[in-house]
């Protein structure tokens, strides 16, 4: 199945982040983008999921610096936008691997497409690392790890469904039953034009 390699990388990722655990340190993608596409695509869109994970923990820090905190938002802002690509360098993926899928006349669109399905799943690996952290920490209360047990039991079992449906709407497509459309993200903050306080900036200069 998809799925069981995606979230194997994931975990790759995860893991090697959390050896140095610094949001700053070097980036190194461990598969050759000519001989495995689909698993440099998929390493590289978790790492940038686990950099902005700790990124959206330090610049909740109520003592941080403005200065140091206008910096972090940039830098989640541009990856955000990283994020963005990859979902959609995913599903450009999946759109030349399916193209010559002779699509039945009943095939029905899926809500999402494959790619954001897998964005989830991506968040949802970094979400039972971190609850697994805090059900295992031996300074929390009993009652502490016993709560975010039980709230990663619920993960855990959301990841077998997510898991499901990702395998499942893979399945459909190949088979014709489902199609995909692929939707440019087309965000509106970051263009001069559209953005209306940066269009104000361009014509006062």
């Amino acid at each position: 199945m998809f799925t069981e390699g995606a979230i194997a990388i994931f975990q790759r990722v995860i893991d090697t982040y959390h050896v140095i655990n610094a949001v700053d340190q070097n980036y190194s993608n461990p598969y050759n983008k000519e001989e495995s596409l689909l698993d440099f695509l998929l390493h590289r869109k978790c790492w940038i999921d686990t950099v902005q994970w700790h990124y959206e923990d330090i610049i909740r820090d109520p003592e941080i610096d403005t200065v140091v905190a206008l910096k972090l938002k940039r830098q989640i802002d541009a990856s955000n936008q990283d994020r963005t690509d990859m979902v959609e360098y995913l599903d450009n993926y999946f759109l030349e691997k399916y193209k010559s899928v002779e699509t039945k006349p009943v095939a029905k669109i899926n809500s999402e497409s494959p790619a954001w399905a897998i964005d989830r799943l991506s968040i949802l690996a970094l979400k039972i690392y971190h609850m697994q952290e805090e059900a295992d920490r031996y300074d929390a209360s009993e009652d502490h790890r016993v709560s975010c047990q039980k709230k990663l039991n619920i993960l855990v079992e959301q990841r077998v469904d997510l898991t499901t449906a990702i395998d499942d709407l893979l399945h459909d497509i190949e088979n014709g039953d489902k199609y995909m459309k692929v939707y440019k993200q087309m965000k509106m903050y970051n263009d001069d034009e559209l953005n209306p306080v940066l269009r104000s900036q361009n014509k006062g200069h």
